[in-house]
Parts: C-alpha cells; structure tokens; sequence
C-alpha cells in the first residue's frame, strides 16, 4: 500500500471515533476507577446542544451536559430514589455510560407518591374489611364460624351456642376434673370441653395452639363433630 494512502486511512479511522466511546483498554480502566458509580458523559460535539430539565410528553426529561454523571444529575434534579433509579428508567447498564445531548426520563416524584399511596390505601382498606371480633362468646362463635367457612366445616350459629352452654357456661377457663376423661389423664377443657389428644388431632391450622383459646377450642371441636357427626349442630348431649 503506498505509504499516502495508509496515512489516510489511519486519519479516516481517528476522525471516526470522534465523539464515540472506545472500548478497550483504556475504557476497561475508566470503568475501574469509577466502579459504583455513573460515568460522566464524554465531551460533546462541536455543534452546541440546548441542556436541562424540560416537560415532555407528561414526563420530566433531562438533556445531558458534558460532565455531567447520573449521581449527579439524580442530586441536582433531586430524583429520591437516587442515579439508580434514573438508569433503571432510561435501561443504562453497567458502566452506566451517559452521553452529552443524550435525553434521559427522570423518575416522577408524582408517580413515587402515588405508587405509596396506593399501597397506604390497599393496606387500610384490607384493616378496613377485616371485622373486628367482640372479646366475648359472640365474637368468639362469629370468628370460629368465619374460619371454618373457610375451612369447609359446616355449623351454625345456635349449634355451637347451644353446646357451649351446656358443656361450659361460656366459660373459657371450664375444665372437668372429674370424668373418666380426667382420670385417663386428659380432662375435658374450654368452651366445648374437648381434650387435648382431640384438639391436638382437629385443630385448625391458622387458628392457636392453646386449647384454652375461645376460637381455636370451637373450630377444633367443630372440626371434630364433623367428621364424627356430620356437624356440631347434630350434637345434643355429651360428645
């Protein structure tokens, strides 16, 4: 090749590179020193390009200026979810390299707020539609009733309150001391007055683990006479 022509291509291939980011070692070195961090966008062409926050199409936008990193962009447009944020937005990956000119979508500080909100409102709204339980037998057979409905287990209302009153008086606390339950080791405990190899058995998952727990002795006694009785409201007498 005569020695004109390979002068020319080597400044054909320099001014192609203007302006562009060359990878290879020097930008593997670049890179390592500003590890963790944006890179500052390369100097800009010789044509002047107009820089800075600006509406577009409902969003906020930001023209890149030479120097300019996504930190400090993320600090100077005070974005709070930071750089990151910024490059998740616009799909810059590591080496997280941003160029001058180069127009970049800022996260919406409207769109963090309402994003919050609306988990603040789903979290209210499910405390809302939760009902709260009276501390009482009613509360305690409405709660029971509410889990076994979930459960699949069957019994009304005047079914578990009818046996509850004859086993317990409502009391929570009763326990029978004196039966052959009792003297076999295992007395009859709670509201419905079951013992505990058979709350162990019928137990009710989500529910506690406590026999002396109002909730948790009726749905497991409720378990129990279903699948011996087809229903707590086919129990009458001792069971």
């Amino acid at each position: 090749m005569p020695k004109h022509a390979f002068n020319r291509s080597i400044g054909a291939r320099l001014l192609s590179t203007r302006g562009a980011v060359v990878v290879g070692t020097f930008a593997a070195l670049t890179c390592a020193a500003v590890t963790g961090t944006a890179h500052a966008a390369s100097a800009p062409p010789a044509a002047p390009a107009t820089s800075g926050t600006t509406p577009h199409a409902g969003k906020t936008t930001y023209t890149v200026k030479p120097g300019d990193t996504l930190i400090g962009i993320a600090r100077s447009q005070k974005v709070a979810a930071g750089w990151k944020a910024i490059a998740a937005a616009n799909k810059i990956s590591s080496p997280y390299i941003i160029h001058p000119r180069q127009v970049l979508t800022l996260p919406s500080a409207t769109h963090a707020t309402a994003t919050a909100t609306a988990a603040k409102v789903s979290v209210t709204t499910a405390a809302a539609t939760t009902p709260a339980y009276t501390d009482d037998l009613d509360g305690w057979i409405k709660h029971s009733l509410a889990i076994m409905a979930q459960n699949g287990i069957p019994g009304s209302y005047d079914g578990i309150y009818r046996n509850t009153m004859r086993e317990s008086s409502g009391n929570p606390n009763a326990i029978n001391l004196w039966d052959s339950n009792a003297a076999a080791g295992h007395p009859s405990i709670g509201l419905l007055q079951v013992i505990q190899p058979t709350f162990t058995a019928y137990h009710v998952p989500g529910t506690s683990t406590n026999i002396y727990d109002p909730v948790a002795n009726i749905t497991a006694a409720c378990n129990y006479a279903y699948h011996v009785y087809g229903s707590i409201d086919n129990v009458n007498g001792p069971y």
